[in-house]
């Protein structure tokens, strides 16, 4: 894809797509829990599709109309032996969280996904529900295919958490809800809390103390209704490109604001950039921001504040292009086992188009502020990457950008190069 941008300004209102996360989420527990839960604002993106096609695979009758999604629930009880062995894509958050709840389940599962997949590492979820009593393999114990054997006779363990990881803490969760006996997961720092959120609001128990949290189970869950907010992720890249780009200024309204979410939006404020919270909602924690043109200085991202943007580091990384010093990202080895190296793909992509940007063994050290030319760049099939890129070529003020593998984008953000347009008037 060829983006013809060059130093417009933005302008308006974007509406992200649903929130991610949460769209995994709603259809796994609205499956595992009993009645018809009512799902709105569904990210209809190619990953939460496979978290669709997974559970209708296993019989849960699903009717999809938009962002309107019905799951019809009889408990994990009454799942089906699929077939055969179910594809989820490109979907990390879909296969490690189902292998949690698949373990305690009647049927007998194969789950495989792309060649991403197949290079992301599974050990991390295994080895705990293996100490819980989980019939789960792979061939070489780490990768995809993931072998899952129901087993009803699952046990609650005391879990240290080695790695910062929502994913394999709601793997765990998951697993716990149909475990006899207790399960405690103490993280490593905190991670997005949607999991335990939606334990609660489906009728479930559990208690959270700081980074340790406690569940009794095996628990029954109770439909519910779900109003998924926007992205805050998805939302990311238009905030930066209305912070990076002259005399802009982009409205978001009904973005989610968890506060296990919201590090992008401190690392916007210690770079001093323009951005106001507005029309928020507590109860779905979602609000408008709104950003505008900046001066931007450079910060130092690291420790407690990583989990809470770590999908979001590398449009942060070319927030910094733009910002005035050196920015330091550190503690972010976790980029390494993204779809794809990101610590390694943001920086050589982004010095294509002449960013300074050097590569440690656990983030990024970025020099600004530097003008960035055209190139051809590719996301090497990584969603995030894509966005970033295209977010990257507004600032080119001659030229062309040319993004190969533009297609990766659908993952998460179908209408993404649509939006963008939108904000300057053309159409992609």
């Amino acid at each position: 894809m060829k983006l013809l941008i060059n130093q417009k300004k933005l302008q308006g209102h974007v509406y992200v797509p649903g929130d991610k996360s949460i769209s995994h989420r709603s259809i796994m527990f609205g499956a595992i829990a009993h009645g018809q839960t009512r799902v709105k604002g569904f990210l209809e993106a190619e990953d939460c599709l496979s978290t669709l096609h997974l559970f209708r695979s296993l019989g849960v009758e699903i009717v999809h109309e938009g962002t309107d999604v019905l799951v019809n629930g009889c408990g994990i009880e009454s799942f089906k032996q699929p077939k055969v062995p179910i594809d989820i894509g490109n979907s990390g958050t879909t296969i490690r969280l189902a292998t949690g709840l698949l373990a305690g389940g009647p049927v007998d599962v194969t789950l495989y996904g792309d060649a991403s997949i197949a290079k992301r590492p599974m050990g991390r979820v295994l080895t705990p529900l293996k100490e819980m009593n989980a019939s789960v393999s792979t061939q070489d114990g780490n990768y995809a295919p993931i072998h899952i054997k129901g087993n009803q006779t699952l046990t609650g363990i005391r879990y240290q958490m080695p790695v910062a990881s929502a994913q394999v803490k709601s793997a765990l969760l998951l697993a716990g809800l149909h475990a006899k006996g207790e399960t405690t997961v103490i993280e490593k720092e905190k991670t997005r809390d949607h999991t335990e959120d939606m334990i609660k609001q489906f009728g479930g128990k559990l208690e959270v103390t700081g980074k340790v949290i406690r569940l009794k189970g095996p628990q029954r869950l109770i439909a519910q209704t779900v109003v998924v907010p926007g992205d805050i992720s998805s939302a990311a890249f238009f905030m930066v490109a209305g912070l990076i780009t002259k005399e802009s200024q982009i409205v978001l309204p009904n973005v989610g604001i968890s506060a296990t979410r919201t590090g992008i939006i401190d690392v916007i404020r210690q770079m001093n950039g323009h951005l106001t919270i507005t029309n928020e909602d507590k109860l779905n924690k979602s609000a408008t921001l709104t950003v505008t043109n900046s001066s931007l200085k450079a910060t130092t991202v690291e420790g407690k504040l990583i989990p809470r943007l770590i999908d979001e580091l590398p449009i942060i990384a070319l927030l910094a292009t733009q910002a005035s010093g050196t920015t330091v990202i550190r503690n972010a080895e976790e980029l390494k086992v993204k779809e794809t190296n990101r610590i390694d793909v943001t920086a050589s992509e982004l010095n294509k188009m002449g960013a300074n940007i050097e590569t440690t063994s656990d983030g990024l050290i970025i020099h600004g502020p530097t003008p960035l030319h055209a190139a051809v760049v590719d996301s090497h099939g990584d969603h995030r990457i894509g966005m970033m890129l295209a977010i990257a070529s507004l600032l080119v003020e001659t030229g062309q950008v040319e993004l190969k593998n533009s297609e990766a984008v659908a993952v998460s953000y179908p209408r993404f190069f649509e939006d963008l347009a939108s904000l300057i008037g053309e159409k992609q």
